[in-house]
């Protein structure tokens, strides 16, 4: 499974936000319903996405996190 096969970024799509190819469904949702308790088979029920697309979506929140850079603050 690639998740380049099953993200999509189009600046015509949801403002360029990553979505789950074919659909209008965001990353952001898929994580944020698996975050908020519900469980893969009610995300790929509620948002008629496949469990691969869930494991695309993970995967893709991962290395988009992981590229995060984090820079400290002075304090004040």
């Amino acid at each position: 499974m690639q998740k380049k096969n099953r993200i999509a970024i189009d600046s015509k799509i949801m403002g360029g936000k990553p979505v789950i190819k074919g659909t209008r469904v965001p990353v952001q949702v898929i994580v944020g319903a698996l975050g908020g308790g519900m469980t893969a088979r009610e995300v790929c029920k509620e948002y008629r996405v496949t469990k691969e697309d869930i494991q695309a979506a993970l995967t893709y929140a991962a290395e988009t996190l992981a590229e995060e850079k984090v820079h400290a603050l002075p304090r004040r």
